[in-house]
């Protein structure tokens, strides 16, 4: 019975996952009339404010194809070399078994308990403790791990972090994630190129409007800002919404393919304790077991995971025992040693 309810919570999260990122395409249609309605300021239109609302509806089709063309070349590049991409932003390193036989051992009994494909296993050299799961295809997954985090875990507490990793693979989270991803860069690529040059340029145009009777045309770039403003801060909201929901199941994910809660939160203790690592791009740090970057944020509606406590609590109530803060000894010489 207790498989059944998780299976049962895994589909209807992966079902309001897809009917949240269903909504990008209308997102992106928002984000399109905004730019109409600021290139009708440039034009410095003398018409009323609304009457240039409505034009734009007008010349929105014509944008359309564009701006769909934009987003699939997007799309296609992100979609073949997104791994490279998150590679080149944290330095991640792919290692084979001969590498560190240990590790990736301990990886591989963990695929073969739950059946599914050996994903490539890679390391970020850094003191930082985190790990995260990428990929877009089932035989192109990879689990990352931190040096930091492999010296100051032992084995049991690192099973239980990769199995909160396959869980994401399992239940196609990092495939909505990174989707999720790619599209908000859409939108944030977008939003720079308006607000760091188009902003100067339009703001002279409105001026030149304003000396030759064009007044709306500055109200019609606030407006034009505000709606972009909206659309850039919804697509943002759905992608952490995303996140946070994940992050209970792939921690119980991880307690049902090790069968010890108590590694989980202990692993999450040490995490947390050192768990930021700068150098990462804020939207690859959503992936991240732990993302204490955005942590509370207005709140909570900009954090990427839930609460730590939380996680915690929830561990507990599947038999975890939480003695608090774990001290994290010396690093060692040999893995786990």
């Amino acid at each position: 019975m207790g498989a059944y309810g998780l299976r049962t919570q895994i589909w209807n999260n992966n079902w309001k996952s897809v009917a949240l990122l269903a909504g990008f395409p209308f997102l992106l249609l928002l984000l399109l009339y905004g730019l109409s309605v600021l290139l009708l300021a440039s034009r410095g239109t003398e018409g009323r404010v609304d009457q240039a609302l409505i034009e734009a509806l007008y010349i929105l089709p014509g944008y359309l194809p564009f701006a769909l063309v934009g987003a699939a070349l997007w799309f296609g590049v992100a979609w073949f070399f997104h791994q490279t991409i998150i590679d080149a932003a944290t330095g991640a390193k792919a290692v084979s078994r001969n590498d560190n036989p240990e590790l990736y051992n301990l990886l591989e009994n963990l695929c073969i308990s739950c059946g599914m494909p050996m994903p490539t296993l890679r390391i970020i050299s850094t003191p930082v403790r985190n790990a995260y799961a990428s990929g877009l295809r089932e035989n192109k997954m990879s689990v990352t791990l931190t040096t930091g985090l492999i010296e100051a875990l032992n084995a049991k507490e690192i099973e239980a972090v990769m199995g909160h990793e396959l869980t994401h693979i399992r239940n196609r989270d990092v495939r909505l994630l990174v989707i999720s991803i790619i599209f908000v860069g859409i939108f944030s690529f977008v939003g720079e190129l308006i607000f760091r040059g188009m902003y100067y340029t339009n703001v002279g145009r409105a001026g030149r409007s304003r000396r030759s009777g064009g007044g709306n045309a500055g109200m019609l770039i606030i407006v034009a800002f505000a709606i972009i403003a909206v659309s850039w801060v919804l697509a943002f909201l759905v992608r952490f919404a995303l996140s946070r929901r994940r992050e209970f199941l792939a921690d119980a994910g991880a307690v049902d393919l090790t069968r010890n809660p108590d590694a989980m939160i202990s692993a999450l203790r040490k995490i947390s304790a050192n768990a930021d690592l700068r150098s990462a791009p804020r939207d690859i740090k959503s992936m991240f077991i732990e993302n204490p970057a955005a942590s509370g944020s207005f709140g909570g509606l900009f954090s990427t995971h839930p609460p730590l406590d939380k996680r915690l609590d929830a561990l507990v109530m599947m038999g975890g025992r939480d003695t608090g803060p774990v001290e994290v000894e010396p690093p060692h010489d040999g893995p786990w040693s």
